[in-house]
């Protein structure tokens, strides 16, 4: 049987093509919520261009039939717009000048046939409950919860003779197994590209670090470089070495997820930096950095200069980064701070490194761009998409971000953009990535006790 799903502006504005995804049901879209959507429209960045896309398909369903009595959708279902209801009657703490409290409203008009309110504000779904109306979060881009995200990597047994063939032949997947707590062994299901930390099932040798390619794992095969001078300190390191060394046409993607402290800035910095100056094979034309609260709305649209200005603030990280890496001596860097930041300007003069809103990247074609996207957890699904689709020849794109730490409104760590493409990306022979574990940080003893005990 059908349902009756009402749908709220912050499902459209995070999602533009939800309307398309609720199957063979009726949709209902308050008139409220057209008066939303046409005072977003002018707005900068993602939630004016996705608001002008809504409206956009609106039309073209307008034009097709009556948006009041209701017009079929092309994946099957309905749409229409609902313009009653005003004279609902509601709570006296539920005010009706409240876009919110409109909506509500029409749920109640429809009780009859048991509407389902979709949206992403949880107190709307908790004022829902109040009123007895039946209330989801809209679950079409959500992934697995935290624990159940694909990590990218697996410990594994294998035995002791194949143990000491690893690194000349690799071994076959299927002769790789876990012990469950009772010691009992099962085989483990791998997919392309999963980093492998192997252990000899009769022995305490020191583990072989290997990747999965068709049905072998093989051994990394940057284990032993120095990226700008940085080796690896550690199993995640070295996988996240290894995913950023390969060239573009071999792995154009790369996603590391990763609490603070674990590297993930510096190491695509370092790496980007290798192949631009110390080894120049014009792999790169250069290195392109983004992060996505480098918006251009109302919140720092105002401040004065051009853009690299306005987005100098939110792209401190970078230069902090920039600068341990330019001098490795932690004794004397800050010795002579005009010399580094001499050193530092000139990367930029030479345009090797640039810095970018977000909102800029949409409508471009990269070609040879070594494109970094710090913070991506704070990207919807809709925003990675459009990143990874504009990567041209030659373009490598890096997402980094710790799913544990979103600030964007409405995003959690189940439907962020960075775990969206991670679970999404899964097992594709173009993709590797990998999270660090919280054991990994390297910023300072402080960094890692805070990690465990907060």
């Amino acid at each position: 049987m059908a349902k009756t799903y009402v749908i709220d502006t912050n499902v459209l504005i995070q999602a533009p093509n939800a309307l398309l995804c609720f199957e063979e049901n009726q949709l209902v879209l308050p008139l409220v919520v057209l008066e939303e959507l046409d005072g977003l429209k002018k707005a900068e960045g993602e939630r004016g261009y996705n608001a002008r896309q809504v409206i956009r398909t609106l039309e073209d369903l307008r034009r097709k039939g009556d948006l009041i009595a209701g017009v079929p959708l092309p994946n099957g279902g309905t749409l229409r717009v609902e313009t009653n209801c005003v004279h609902e009657p509601l709570p006296e703490s539920l005010p009706d000048d409240k876009s919110d409290n409109r909506i509500l409203k029409v749920c109640r008009h429809l009780a009859s046939v048991h509407p389902i309110l979709v949206t992403k504000d949880l107190v709307l779904r908790l004022k829902a409950q109040l009123l007895d109306i039946e209330a989801q979060d809209f679950s079409t881009e959500q992934v697995n919860a935290g624990e159940q995200q694909y990590l990218g990597r697996i410990e594994c047994f294998v035995p002791e003779k194949d143990f000491e063939k690893f690194t000349t032949e690799g071994v076959p997947t299927d002769l790789l197994y876990q012990c469950d707590e009772m010691g009992e062994a099962h085989p483990v299901s791998l997919v392309q590209n999963e980093f492998v930390l192997l252990k000899a099932d009769a022995s305490l040798r020191k583990p072989h670090l290997g990747r999965v390619w068709g049905d072998r794992v093989i051994p990394l095969e940057y284990a032993k470089e120095t990226p700008y001078g940085v080796k690896p300190r550690n199993a995640g390191q070295y996988f996240m070495q290894e995913a950023l060394m390969k060239p573009a046409a071999e792995a154009p993607l790369v996603i590391v997820k990763g609490q603070a402290g674990t590297a993930k800035t510096f190491y695509a910095l370092a790496v980007g930096l290798e192949k631009l100056l110390n080894h120049p094979s014009e792999e790169y034309r250069r290195i392109l950095i983004c992060r996505p609260n480098a918006q251009f709305d109302s919140d720092i649209g105002f401040l004065p200069g051009d853009e690299q200005e306005k987005i100098s603030p939110l792209m401190r990280p970078i230069m902090d980064n920039l600068e341990q890496l330019l001098d490795e001596d932690e004794d004397s860097r800050y010795d002579d701070e005009l010399e580094l930041e001499s050193r530092l300007m000139e990367i930029f003069d030479r345009n090797l490194i640039q810095m970018e809103a977000l909102n800029f990247i949409r409508g471009r074609s990269l070609e040879k761009i070594y494109l970094i996207i710090d913070e991506a957890q704070n990207m919807t699904p809709n925003q990675a998409k459009g990143i990874i689709t504009r990567a041209g020849k030659g373009t490598k794109i890096i997402l980094l971000g710790d799913p544990n730490q979103i600030d964007k409104p409405f995003l959690d760590e189940r439907t962020n953009g960075l775990s969206y493409a991670s679970e999404k990306m899964k097992g594709s022979p173009l993709c590797c990535q990998v999270a660090m574990l919280p054991t990994e940080c390297e910023r300072s003893p402080l960094a890692l006790e805070a990690i465990r005990r907060l």
